[in-house]
């Protein structure tokens, strides 16, 4: 998370407000691990009834406005406004039902990630597998402490859950301001092109004219609004994302089962493997689409040893001209995901870079991997392109309080640990296009629309009236 949110705010912003992050990150660790301490006796003075009633009405409220969500965010507001208002109804359930109940929720989504983070980094053994490894084995012994009754019998489940939250949210901001702090300069290039053809300037990475006295120019926001009701339109300029699903493009009907078919691979009638592919287009003319140069054998025996993500499963790639030749040479893409907000500078400049190595592996630098990278550097600094200098606290807290930013950071975080697939890169484009493209909080769109439905019943009364009154004149 703390790698997106540096992305999207940008490092300029970030500096003027490193001394503020640092000290929030240290209160927010230190209440944590007070909050944990005092739930070890079993003498609880945390107010566990009070956070109770503040899920129960964070649930409604979310459950409230969930149908003024868009596709994938309508499910993600119903699947938290229940989960929210289903631990809230645990803890006034109480007594030990309750909490034995919360309790086993809790050890058991530490439990799956922990095993999840294990196993994928035994298996890919990819750059600092020790460190996801190590993790791994930290989160199966917090969901051991969770499973276990001692010391409180289940009663400090709660306490526990928030003083982790707060712990590691407080970690993660030091984190952020020590990493900000050593970064001397914005790697993102401040002043890009607004939406449009590129300028005539070095894309390589040059930064823009200062002014006279040394410092660059305050940036304007590139944008005449801050936030959108919707996607774009088939007509309006925006990046592209394009996946072709595994299911999507399997020759025959997939047999394997769907959340695997959909997140790693569909097996067809014949045996034969397909993972799908992911590619990234934008109106200025770049086409990113990395491809093996040699089909890959992907049959189930080979399969297992491709995973590896070492330099011995290394074969030599191809970049994709563009998507009409891709797509007559195929089939076209499943899905599109369209995004206003980005800079096409910067990803001209990444670009450059990043296509001078051909290289590929099916884990550790495949079409899905290339796709997230270029769409990390296309969205560096989104919210200062929004914002401007006007950009404050309250964007970034915007930030923080989406949704999408922690669905992004857990689809990131396993696609790291495991591999970057064409369904993980769908999901991650459309988290990100939601923070690079905010839509309207739910709450100010279920009151627009309150607003509308009022001055439309208020309009059809006066209709009504008049109406009635023309009746009246006409009998006499």
């Amino acid at each position: 998370m703390v790698r997106l949110v540096l992305l999207l705010m940008g490092i300029d912003y970030l500096h003027r407000r490193a001394r503020a992050i640092l000290w929030t990150g240290a209160l927010w660790a230190v209440a944590g691990i007070a909050i944990f301490i005092d739930a070890l006796d079993g003498a609880l003075h945390f107010p566990i009834q009070f956070f109770a009633w503040l899920f129960l009405i964070e649930g409604l409220a979310t459950l409230v406005v969930a149908w003024s969500g868009v596709g994938g965010q309508r499910v993600l507001r119903y699947v938290k406004g229940i989960a929210v208002v289903g631990a809230s109804a645990l803890i006034f359930a109480g007594h030990h039902y309750g909490h034995f109940l919360l309790s086993m929720i809790f050890g058991a989504l530490f439990l799956i990630d922990g095993l999840l983070q294990c196993v994928s980094a035994w298996v890919v053994r990819y750059r600092r597998w020790h460190v996801a490894l190590a993790w791994g084995v930290a989160e199966l012994l917090i969901a051991v402490f969770f499973f276990q009754p001692y010391p409180t019998h289940y009663v400090g489940t709660l306490p526990y859950g928030l003083g982790l939250f707060l712990f590691f949210g407080g970690l993660n901001m030091l984190t952020l301001a020590a990493r900000v702090r050593r970064l001397a300069a914005n790697p993102a290039l401040r002043g890009s092109s607004r939406p449009g053809r590129l300028p005539e300037a070095d894309v390589a990475g040059t930064m823009p004219e200062e002014d006279g006295g040394g410092n660059a120019a305050p940036a304007p926001p590139a944008f005449d609004r801050a936030e959108w009701d919707g996607p774009p339109a088939d007509g309006e300029h925006a990046l592209t994302v394009h996946v072709w699903t595994p299911t999507g493009s399997a020759r025959t009907p997939a047999q394997s089962p769907p959340i695997i078919r959909r997140y790693i691979a569909a097996v067809d009638a014949n045996g034969v493997i397909s993972t799908g592919h992911a590619a990234l287009e934008t109106p200025e003319g770049i086409y990113i689409s990395l491809y093996p140069a040699v089909e890959i054998d992907r049959s189930p025996d080979d399969f297992g040893r491709l995973l590896r993500a070492t330099a011995d499963n290394d074969v030599p790639g191809l970049f994709q001209p563009d998507y009409a030749t891709e797509a007559q040479a195929w089939c076209p893409s499943t899905t599109r995901v369209r995004i206003r907000n980005y800079d096409p500078l910067r990803l001209q400049a990444f670009w450059q870079r990043y296509r001078r190595n051909t290289t590929y592996n099916l884990t550790h630098r495949n079409c899905s991997s290339t796709v997230a990278h270029a769409l990390e550097a296309a969205l560096e600094g989104a919210v200062g392109r929004l914002h401007g200098d006007r950009a404050g606290w309250r964007s970034l807290l915007r930030v923080l309080v989406t949704p999408e930013l922690w669905v992004a950071a857990q689809i990131r975080k396993r696609a790291v640990t495991m591999a970057w697939t064409p369904g993980l890169a769908l999901d991650y484009a459309r988290a990100l296009s939601m923070l690079a493209d905010p839509r309207p909080f739910a709450w100010r769109k279920a009151a627009r629309a309150a607003r509308t439905t009022l001055a439309r019943l208020r309009q059809q009364r006066r209709d009504w009236q008049v109406q009635d009154e023309d009746a009246g004149s006409a009998r006499r």
